[in-house]
């Protein structure tokens, strides 16, 4: 094989019309066409890199991209998970308490306005007018514009808006954390007996002699003394004992309701206005009622 540079035209014509080259441009062309034909050196590539997939760093800005889009899609579905649990519980809720304790701070849930009612009528008269008047929800609901109700957990109290079908808020509420304590108290029933609260001792009447003194007073009286006598009536059970403490919240007294069912006695708590509660103990101790400490400018 002759390596030297060709001398002239002539040389360089003979050379590149000699078998060599002409097989090497056919076998090179004939690559070409098959590749272009048949794909196949996108094929190998491709089951090489599948074969290799394993073992090569995930590394580059493809990966990076998909890595922070599976990290989206599940954060994103953890959002809308979170959430609809929150729906879900929130309409199944029985009170204020249950719907503060599952929103996370500055979490928000939509409820319905008659699901507002129906926590709402569950409260003690004397913590609902604190809230809001029953008078100005039946203003709102009368409007016919209360389409939906945001509660927004801020702190540990709840924020309330009552929106209209454009969300525009007609109404804002703030159930602060005190109230939702009171609620909480308002709403406990544990298993024991009433001489297992300090708050109670020396304040234990029997049943009966409760129950009749508070059937003496005025129908007003009754109504702040118990506000939810329909807990006790769903109770199972006998009402044995009833303790009054002394401790004063926001207005309120705390009562506790022992009851006995079968070889079971648990004790139902229930808060009473201050003076109307007053009124009753004064008569259950014998006092004159006109001498005890109303306060609310009850008589």
């Amino acid at each position: 094989m002759d390596w030297a540079e060709p001398k002239n035209i002539r040389e360089w014509i003979f050379r590149s019309l000699s078998l060599r080259p002409i097989l090497t441009l056919l076998l090179i062309s004939g690559i070409m066409i098959s590749e272009l034909r048949f794909d196949w050196m996108e094929q190998m590539m491709g089951a090489f890199l599948v074969n290799t997939n394993a073992s090569r760093p995930e590394s580059g800005a493809i990966w990076e991209i998909n890595r922070q889009t599976e990290t989206a899609r599940r954060t994103l579905e953890q959002i809308v998970t979170d959430r609809q649990a929150s729906q879900r519980e929130a309409r199944n809720a029985g009170s204020f308490i249950e719907i503060s304790a599952n929103l996370a701070p500055d979490q928000g849930v939509m409820l319905s306005p008659d699901d507002f009612r129906r926590l709402y009528l569950g409260l003690p008269a004397s913590i609902a007018q604190e809230i809001i008047s029953p008078f100005e929800i039946l203003k709102i609901f009368s409007e016919d514009r209360f389409t939906r109700t945001y509660f927004e957990k801020q702190g540990n109290g709840l924020q309330v808006y009552f929106l209209d079908a454009e969300n525009r808020v007609l109404r804002r509420l703030l159930i602060s954390a005190d109230l939702l304590e009171l609620i909480a108290q308002s709403q406990r029933a544990v298993d024991g007996t009433l001489d297992s609260f300090p708050k109670f001792k020396n304040r234990i009447y029997p049943a009966d002699q409760f129950l009749n003194v508070l059937e003496s007073l005025p129908d007003e009286s009754r109504r702040n003394v118990m506000p939810q006598p329909e807990r006790l009536l769903v109770a199972a059970g006998r009402i044995v004992r009833v303790g009054i403490s002394d401790e004063t919240v926001s207005g309120n007294i705390e009562l506790g309701f022992e009851i006995k069912v079968g070889a079971l006695t648990r004790v139902v708590f229930m808060l009473g206005r201050e003076w109307a509660v007053w009124q009753i103990r004064a008569k259950l101790e014998g006092k004159n009622s006109d001498t005890a400490p109303f306060l609310d400018g009850k008589p």
